[in-house]
């Protein structure tokens, strides 16, 4: 059996765990379908955040869509909240075997 694959973007975006809420509701408005949140410790650029209290807390939110609409979304996280919030954010091409969920 060959399973059938369609192309589509995986966008991560490492932030602080206040922006959880703003975030989801901009991903949802700018077209895509879902996503998933998952807390996360680590250090960089802007220290160690083990996530011990609730101000140090930082989450990782997946988001699986189209390409033009992952372009959309990371246009407006950085545009929104770059400037005042510990952000990272990247992009990976990635093969979906049920296309109609993203």
């Amino acid at each position: 059996m060959s399973l059938r694959k369609f192309r589509r973007e995986l966008l991560v975006i490492i932030a602080e765990a206040t922006l959880e809420k703003l975030l989801s509701e901009d991903v949802k408005r700018l077209g895509a379908h879902g996503y998933t949140v998952s807390d996360v410790r680590g250090s960089g650029s802007h220290g160690v955040r083990e996530g011990i209290w609730e101000a140090d807390r930082t989450i990782r939110m997946e988001i699986l869509c189209e390409s033009a609409v992952a372009n959309e979304i990371a246009t407006e996280v950085m545009t929104k909240y770059s400037s005042n919030y510990g952000l990272s954010l990247y992009f990976s091409e990635v093969d979906v075997l049920r296309p109609e969920k993203y």
